[in-house]
């Protein structure tokens, strides 16, 4: 018992060491842990403590990095609406005044907002504050600072002013309190109309006038197709309306009738460039509005602060507004002369069979003026003083209608009296080699040539005639019938135009009398085969011929008048007095007030502006096309270059019948040359009269070299005597240009020739070889020929060679330096002078031919002028007919 005692206790013993040990373990261990545990927490304690002052720098430095990002990204911003403002403002519309001077942008762009000053921004550069104004809105202006909203005013208009093309911005100034002085710097607009002070009481009726603009524009220049004229200037390039400006400050309580059009303008007129810049007159809320307040501290565009720019300098103020008044009041600078033109795809599209339409400018409104030819109206009067673009205005319409239809539709005749070559650059020149495919006749210098005038006219009258006649064959009235009967024929429209008509119908002689009967007849009945007439002149007042034919200036029912134009419009329309340059008044209704338009006329006159032009369509005429026929009254025309000369040739075998002696150029369309026929017939010699020395010999040279032209050598004779040393040169050099059975003689020997010839006529027969004899100065040989030659006198011979000679094949071409010198040689002042059965008077007088030289009593009606001849041939003409001498061969 006691054993198992003593084991139990034992045992007990040992389990309670054992616990013992274990538990002092486990609390070694517990110490341990809270040694370790007490570490931790320190640590963590001492981390925890570290923690805000590495979140503060981290923090630190991210917001340092955001702050420099935000201040680049400002700067950026800033430096991009800087750049955006310069490109929406640029030139006069934010220079500063030290350099500021008028920019204009041009009628179809619009000038863009304008600056008033600046926007701060900490760390960036000032961005431009700007005011949409023109095109965009308007403009209120409020605050206690009256001086800083004085002069934000000025900058406004000077800087909208300076940026739009002159005379494109009017102001209307409403200034009660100061009488106009708010814009006094301004005053020198009104001289050219582009300011308007209204005075006090007068708000309502500027606000009604302004209204009144607004519908017009809305009515007429947008129309419903487009929605605004800044909409239409992009779409079109022209901008029809200039942009008005009505400056309101202050004044008076509105009545509600104003208040009324005052919201109208505020709400309709930015779109229709009406815009406001208004102070002390209260604007409704708008999204055109722009507020501006100006206190003393403090200035704010739409709530941003702004500093404002100082007012420009008064000066310059001053001297701007006096440059565009004087830029205005010289007139707009044309348009450009491509605006007339189609697009070149489409060139000659158009058909003529019921007219000819073109534009000939820009109207008031930006749309095209049209300029009609055809059955109504039929003709057109052009009228202006000299310098007003009167030829300008032809070649425009020229040019208009020459791109619109084909050389096949329509052709031109051209006709200019005064002195110049301005409508030569449509023929073929020498440097220029393409000429205008529709062109047919072109006359420069004519303004001594009245002749050449009435040949136009007469050739058109023939042309009238031909198409009646073939309208009569097929049964119809007019062309476009015609046409349409006969597509194969010829019948373009033919538009003459004269200008300076009336040098054709000045006085009144025999060519203003028919010319006046030509075109009264070619007015009457043009217009229903396609011929239309185009006359113009400085003035149509002392145009006798024209006296006492109404009929005939009726026909005109188109009239265009150039500026300060008289008597083209109808008696009491004035219009043309108040035009500005480069403009004029198109009226299709006889000039009667009704028919005003007003058309502003492009460049066109500038070669350069028209090469381009003449040359595509030169590219484009057809292959047969010829060069139009250049008649130049300053030109001396050349006999190797006359059709009718290079026509001339000898024939194979035997002699011509009748061999032709070319005198000249006739003054006509066709360029024929003046010709005598030599047939075996009586009288058929010819008498040169006057003393002109080189158109004498001119006439024999031509005389003589075209009928060699017609016998192959030694198939005919000439014989010359020169009896005048002054001839002697050409007399030679012919001389010694014709074949070789030519003679020479002079003062000692012409009586042998004439003893020779005349003795000759006495044998039987007739010779085989003709004989022609060209006699220069033959009334100085009166010495010579008063002796004996033979059993007659010398003059006697030359009365039997002129009397018997033409019908024997031998003809006399004689020149006699007067006609009272030439009588004496054919008896004396009875003597009958049938003899000489044609003549060509040089410098002798009307008078000193009547009698037996021409029929009628008088004489011709002929005046002596430089290198102009006076041709008559009996055996053809009734009248004399004018011709110009060829000039030297060599």
């Amino acid at each position: 018992m006691a054993d198992v005692r003593a084991q139990l206790v034992t045992r007990v013993r040992g389990m309670l060491s054992e616990a013992l040990g274990a538990t002092r373990s486990r609390l070694a261990a517990a110490d341990a842990e809270l040694v370790a545990g007490r570490e931790r927490l320190d640590r963590t304690r001492r981390a925890a403590a570290a923690v805000p002052a590495r979140v503060g720098a981290a923090r630190d430095r991210r917001l340092t990095e955001i702050d420099a990002r935000h201040t680049a990204r400002l700067a950026e911003l800033a430096r991009r609406a800087a750049d955006a403002a310069r490109r929406e403002a640029p030139g006069a519309a934010s220079a500063p005044w030290n350099r500021w001077q008028a920019t204009p942008a041009g009628r179809a762009e619009p000038p863009g907002a304008v600056r008033i000053g600046t926007v701060r921004i900490a760390g960036a550069e000032p961005v431009p504050a700007l005011v949409p104004l023109l095109d965009a809105g308007h403009a209120h202006l409020a605050g206690g600072d009256r001086d800083g909203l004085a002069s934000v005013v000025p900058a406004l208009l000077l800087r909208s002013v300076g940026r739009a093309d002159p005379g494109a911005v009017r102001l209307y100034g409403y200034d009660p309190e100061h009488l106009g002085g708010g814009l006094a710097g301004f005053a020198p607009l009104g001289t050219a109309g582009l300011l308007t002070s209204v005075g006090p009481g007068g708000l309502g009726r500027l606000l009604d006038e302004l209204v009144e603009q607004i519908r017009r524009i809305n009515a007429t220049v947008l129309a419903g197709e487009y929605a605004s004229l800044r909409e239409l200037a992009a779409a079109t390039g022209r901008r029809p309306e200039p942009w008005r400006v009505a400056v309101l400050l202050g004044g008076d309580e509105l009545s509600r009738h104003e208040r009324g059009q005052l919201d109208r303008v505020v709400r309709t007129g930015a779109a229709c460039g009406v815009h406001l810049v208004v102070r002390g007159i209260d604007l409704p809320d708008d999204r055109t509005v722009t507020r501006i307040v100006v206190d003393p501290d403090d200035a704010r565009i739409a709530g941003l602060p702004v500093a404002l720019d100082d007012p420009p300098p008064p000066a310059l103020v001053t001297e701007t507004c006096r440059a565009v008044a004087s830029r205005v009041a010289a007139g707009p600078p044309p348009t450009p002369f491509t605006d007339l033109l189609p697009p070149p795809e489409e060139y000659w599209r158009e058909d003529s069979a019921h007219g000819l339409s073109a534009p000939i400018g820009e109207g008031p409104h930006g749309r095209p003026v049209l300029l009609t030819l055809g059955d109504y109206p039929p003709h057109a009067l052009i009228g202006g003083p000299s310098g007003t673009g009167k030829t300008n205005l032809i070649f425009a319409w020229i040019g208009a209608l020459a791109a619109r239809y084909s050389p096949a539709e329509l052709e031109f005749y051209l006709l200019d009296f005064k002195e110049g070559v301005s409508f030569a650059r449509f023929a073929k020149g020498r440097r220029d080699p393409s000429w205008l495919p529709h062109m047919r006749l072109v006359g420069i210098n004519v303004n001594t040539d009245r002749e050449f005038g009435l040949a136009l006219l007469r050739f058109l009258a023939e042309e009238l005639r031909r198409r009646a006649d073939a309208a009569k064959k097929h049964e119809v009235t007019k062309l476009a019938e015609l046409r349409a009967v006969d597509p194969t024929g010829h019948w373009p429209r033919i538009v003459a135009v004269v200008d300076e008509f009336q040098a054709l119908l000045a006085g009144r002689d025999v060519v203003a009398r028919e010319a006046a009967d030509l075109l009264e007849d070619l007015a009457r009945r043009g217009r229903s085969q396609g011929i239309h007439l185009v006359l113009a002149s400085q003035d149509v007042r002392g145009i006798e011929a024209l006296w006492g034919r109404p009929a005939l200036v009726a026909q005109f029912t188109l009239r265009i008048a150039l500026p300060k134009a008289l008597r083209i419009l109808a008696e009491r329309n004035d219009a043309a007095q108040s035009l500005p340059r480069h403009h004029a008044v198109v009226n299709a209704e006889s000039g009667l007030a009704e028919g005003n338009e007003v058309a502003r006329i492009p460049s066109a006159s500038d070669w350069e502006t028209w090469s381009e032009l003449q040359h595509r369509l030169w590219r484009m005429r057809p292959q047969d096309a010829a060069p139009a026929r250049l008649f130049d009254g300053d030109a001396i025309p050349r006999l190797a270059e006359a059709p009718d000369f290079r026509a001339l040739v000898a024939p194979e075998q035997g002699m011509p019948r009748n061999p032709v002696a070319l005198l000249g150029e006739i003054i006509d369309v066709q360029s024929r040359s003046a010709s005598l026929r030599l047939p075996r017939a009586p009288g058929r010699n010819l008498a040169v009269l006057g003393t002109r020395v080189d158109e004498a010999c001119a006439v024999l040279d031509a005389a003589a070299r075209s009928l060699a032209r017609q016998y192959a050598p030694g198939a005919a004779r000439f014989s010359i005597a020169c009896l005048d040393p002054d001839a002697d040169p050409a007399a030679r050099a012919l001389y010694e240009d014709l074949p070789g059975d030519a003679s020479w003689y002079d003062e000692e020997t012409v009586a042998e020739l004439m003893a020779e010839v005349g003795d000759g006529l006495a044998a039987p027969g007739t010779p085989r070889t003709p004989h022609f004899l060209l006699l220069y100065a033959v009334d100085a040989a009166a010495g010579a020929l008063a002796g004996k030659a033979g059993t007659r006198t010398g003059r006697e011979q030359l009365r039997r060679i002129l009397h018997d000679g033409p019908e024997r094949r031998t003809h006399v071409l004689a020149w006699w330096r007067g006609v009272a010198r030439m009588r004496v040689d054919l008896g004396g002042a009875g003597a009958r002078t049938d003899q000489i059965g044609a003549w060509v008077a040089l410098d002798v007088q009307g008078g000193e031919l009547a009698s037996s030289l021409y029929p009628g009593s008088g004489g011709p009606d002929w005046y002596p002028r430089p290198w102009r001849g006076l041709y008559f041939d009996r055996a053809v003409h009734r009248t004399g007919q004018v011709i110009i001498p060829y000039g030297p061969t060599r």
